[in-house]
């Protein structure tokens, strides 16, 4: 059943000429669901913008009851799809989490589900400022908002995927009221290591910030009424600044820092529970484990495995899980974790809750950890070939084109080695001109050649002369086997990966080392699951490494011997 605020009809007052053609449009709307009673509400943020949110109660439920909160703040839930998924006749509300809904039962089950329209989207005021201060402010509302409620038991829930889940941590660094928990999947973790990976940009990301300014802009449903329309006309002059803003690529730019959630989270101890793909295409890896050793709270739970950008339970078009885990298992967690923090359930029936890591490796295998990086790694560091190379864009990491710089490479490893944790490049370079690239290829060389990239790293050289860099490079979980090379190779490009616009010139190698970190104990106990389609796709995308290469770049590696468990 829909009902319509008093303040929405306080809105419609104030534009009486838009009046008239909606009240003809009165059938049911086809995005109500037959568990759910939906309403819609405005209210303000602290700086006078008045935000839009759908709350659908459970069916039946009276006004009186107080549930728990599970709420979304999301550019993604206008009611006419925005810009990416236009539908100007969508019937609201917006269907983007009643998967979630679906298979969880959460409205059933008692709990009020909200959904937020950031600034400047769907029917909120405002104007979007990629994941800045309105944003921030506007989820801290959101929240205390929904806490206050005569419906609210007071304790909310974060739930989101992607710029959603980025939101979700922006309530665990604004820390309101109310707030118990965060399920965040595959979020954005800075607004700037979206975009950029130290100073050198995303290939797929030239566009992204365009398509959020088009979604501003994007008016809503034929099916809404007067007032969604006139409170979220869009605020057109911010849309220019915004993209300017966007092409600083400085990370230490006053802009990047309001963006960067990882200080303004450090230890903090909100219950969080996280998703990131190791072989992520669009929220990459830079800055996840950075963020997840910041936190401090004993309540944690992280699903970190070969995946890309998908939903916990998400399923591919023939059925098969995106994850490699049985969907019901991510569900049952999330289930769990929410009847913990937002009911305070004990015992037998939360169990699935436990606190921890669950991390998939490269060869499919699923397994507990306490934590990720594990405690028992250990950094073993090799000293790398030195030799020049030439900054024209060229190199890919895979493919026909893929090799072009300095290698380094170890013998046939002796016995396995697994790689647990983040690698680290140290890199003294000699440029004649401004504005170099740097890249770092990590690989499993098979003996016959085919090489499998492990990590990957860059760095944008800005200054002429002699300069020392440090490479933080993606997080990944890889056994090789035995009779495998390891192979670093450094350079100017990884194309497919990174838009640079190449110098034309000669970078010089003066020193160069790699810090890699292993397990040193093995791991025979693994939980169910299998290979993901993304972790198909990676291992089929291939280079070749030559002959000539593998015996005239070796260097000694460093390993770790895998102990028995």
């Amino acid at each position: 059943m829909r009902r319509t605020s008093m303040t929405s009809l306080a809105l419609a007052l104030l534009a009486p000429g838009l009046v008239a053609p909606f009240l003809t449009t009165s059938p049911a709307a086809a995005g109500e669901r037959e568990d759910a009673d939906w309403s819609e509400v405005y209210f303000d943020t602290e700086d006078g913008t008045t935000l839009h949110a759908d709350v659908l109660r459970p069916a039946g439920m009276p006004e009186t009851t107080r549930t728990p909160v599970v709420l979304t703040v999301s550019p993604y839930t206008s009611h006419s799809g925005g810009a990416s998924a236009p539908d100007p006749s969508g019937a609201p509300p917006s269907d983007r989490f009643h998967d979630f809904l679906d298979l969880t039962g959460a409205l059933d089950d008692g709990y009020t589900y909200v959904m937020v329209d950031l600034p400047g989207t769907g029917g909120s005021g405002g104007c979007n400022d990629w994941g800045g201060p309105a944003e921030q402010g506007a989820v801290e509302a959101a929240v205390e908002w929904a806490a206050d409620q005569p419906w609210s038991s007071g304790k909310v829930a974060l739930l989101g995927k992607s710029y959603d889940g980025w939101t979700g941590l922006m309530g665990v660094s604004r820390r309101p009221r109310g707030l118990a928990a965060v399920v965040s999947m595959e979020p954005v973790f800075s607004g700037y290591s979206y975009l950029y990976n130290r100073g050198v940009r995303f290939a797929n990301s030239v566009g992204t910030p365009v398509i959020f300014q088009a979604n501003d802009l994007f008016p809503g449903s034929l099916q809404d009424d007067p007032a969604y329309h006139l409170n979220g006309l869009p605020l057109t002059p911010c849309h220019a600044l915004n993209v300017l803003q966007q092409q600083d690529d400085a990370e230490d730019s006053a802009f990047w820092a309001e963006r960067d959630l990882v200080p303004t989270s450090r230890g903090s101890r909100l219950p969080v529970l996280l998703t990131q793909g190791f072989l992520e295409t669009n929220t990459k890896p830079d800055r996840a484990f950075d963020y997840w050793s910041a936190l401090r709270g004993r309540s944690n739970i992280g699903w970190f495995g070969q995946f890309d950008h998908v939903r916990g339970w998400e399923t591919d078009a023939d059925g098969r899980s995106q994850t490699g885990r049985d969907p019901r298992a991510f569900v049952a967690q999330v289930e769990a974790f929410l009847a913990t923090h937002l009911r305070g359930e004990r015992g037998r029936s939360v169990r699935a809750a436990k606190p921890g890591v669950q991390v998939q490796d490269n060869l499919g295998r699923w397994r507990r950890e306490r934590a990720w990086p594990p405690a028992d790694v250990r950094v073993r560091r090799t000293t790398l070939n030195t030799g020049s190379y030439a900054d024209d864009g060229s190199n890919t990491a895979t493919g026909p084109d893929a090799g072009q710089g300095v290698w380094s490479v170890s013998g046939p490893l002796r016995r396995p080695a697994w790689i647990s944790g983040e690698p680290v490049l140290d890199v003294t370079v000699t440029t004649s001109l401004p504005r170099t690239n740097l890249v770092g290829l990590v690989y499993d060389i098979a003996p016959d050649g085919t090489a499998t990239v492990i990590s990957r790293g860059t760095q944008l050289v800005r200054s002429t002369g002699t300069s020392t860099w440090s490479l933080p490079l993606y997080g990944q979980d890889w056994r090789l086997a035995k009779g495998h090379r390891l192979g670093v190779l450094l350079t100017g490009a990884d194309a497919d990966w990174w838009v640079h616009l190449p110098t034309g010139s000669t970078v010089e190698i003066d020193e160069a080392d790699i810090a890699l970190p292993f397990l040193s104990r093995d791991r025979r106990a693994f939980l169910r699951g299998e290979a993901t389609p993304r972790l198909e796709e990676h291992l089929a995308d291939t280079a070749t490494v030559d002959a000539a290469v593998l015996e005239g770049s070796q260097v000694r590696f460093r390993t770790q011997r895998l102990r028995r468990p």
